[in-house]
């Protein structure tokens, strides 16, 4: 392990990163986006009459929740493919 590149290194600590990340980033904003839309169905069934209302705030909430994972892509894909710790090596 001491004679290995730092370029090397790099690469492989982001790539594991980017992998955790992508893994984390996208299962907790799922379950938030699961357990939105089961307490929008939950008051749909409770007062039909809202149902409209509620519909349209869930899309709206579901549609802000999902760019977390969203930016979470973005970031890995710039860590995998534009890394730029990799500029800070001589």
């Amino acid at each position: 392990m001491a004679n290995l590149d730092p370029n090397v290194l790099i690469i492989v600590v982001t790539t594991i990163v980017a992998v955790l990340g992508i893994v984390i980033g996208t299962m907790i904003p799922t379950w938030v986006e699961g357990m939105a839309a089961i307490k929008a169905i939950e008051g749909m069934a409770r007062q039909p009459d809202a149902a409209p209302q509620l519909r349209t705030a869930m899309i709206i909430s579901l549609a802000l929740l999902e760019t977390a994972s969203i930016y979470v892509l973005l970031v890995v894909l710039i860590l995998l493919f534009a890394n730029p710790l990799l500029s800070l090596l001589p």
